[in-house]
Formats: structure tokens, sequence, C-alpha cells
């Protein structure tokens, strides 16, 4: 007589291999989830610091990044004094950081806190401010190590690197 089915045991084994497969599967797609969104992070405020430094330059008027913990504001030198005075008269938040209808500041939060607080200035030439190279470090997760997680501000360019022995090396 011959049997074409399966046994229970063949179909237990085979269930277990599924499971270990899920579960092994789950834990690499949140590490890799962790990753994604600090370099998603890095990536969003390289791109505002560009579009800082790309509107001082078009807009002929200086710009300025003021970074918190866990947020950041995009001003521009709408008086032309060159120092930053954010407020009635004074300096406004460039659009998409100004509330609708007012000229309130509305900053852009941070998921992962930043490492480095200050302002980041940008001439009309496009030049920041800094003589030395500022890092503007993550905080990180334990056990989550993405390829960038730090951003280098020179004098005449912005880099994206990852912080190695305390030191942000761009990338």
């Amino acid at each position: 007589m011959r049997d074409d089915g399966i046994t229970l045991a063949e179909l237990l084994i085979v269930i277990s291999i599924i499971g270990i497969l899920t579960v092994a599967g789950g834990f690499s797609f949140e590490g890799w989830m962790g990753t994604y969104r600090i370099e998603s992070q890095i990536k969003e405020l390289y791109s505002d610091l560009m579009e800082a430094r790309t509107r001082a330059m078009t807009w002929n008027r200086m710009h300025f990044v003021v970074l918190n913990i866990n947020n950041y504001v995009v001003y521009e030198d709408t008086n032309d004094n060159a120092i930053l005075e954010p407020g009635a008269g004074g300096d406004n938040p460039v659009p998409g950081y100004m509330d609708p209808g007012t000229l309130n500041a509305r900053a852009k939060m941070v998921q992962y806190d930043l490492g480095w607080v200050g302002t980041i200035e940008f001439d009309t030439r496009g030049l920041s401010s800094s003589a030395a190279a500022v890092s503007v470090p993550v905080a990180l997760p334990p056990g989550i190590h993405p390829d960038y997680d730090c951003i280098l501000v020179y004098q005449s360019r912005i880099r994206i690197g990852q912080m190695s022995g305390g030191l942000c090396v761009y990338k």
C-alpha cells in the first residue's frame, strides 16, 4: 500500500523552521528600520543645511540654522543686519519653518537627539561662519550602527559622515 501524504513529524519540522526564520527576520527588520530612521534624519538635516546655504547665495541674504537638542529652524536675515534676531521686527523663519498665516517659527522636530546645539550661519557667498568644522552627531540607541550618523559643517562645504572614536569621519 502506498501513502502519498506527509507525516505529523514532517509537518512540525517545517512549521518550526518557518517560525525560526520569521523571528530572526523580525529582529533583523527592527534593526534595519532603526538604522534607516537615523540615516533619514541625517540626510534630511543635510538637505536643509544645503538648502539654507543655497538660499543665502540665491537671495543674497544671510541664513541661520538654529539647532536644538530635538529640533531645528532655518531663519532668513530679513533685516539685513547679519545678526540673528527672531521674532517681531527681526528675522523670519524660511517657508516650511513658519506657521501658516503668521511669522512664528515652527521647528522641525527630530526623532533622535542632536549632539550639538548652536547656530550655523551662512553668508551671502554660502560660506559658514565657523572657522573650524562643526560636527553634528545624533544620539544613537544601543545596538544600531548606521552608515551615516553625523554631519560635518566646514566653512565652504557640508559633509555626511560616521562617528568613529568620538570624531565625525566623512564618507
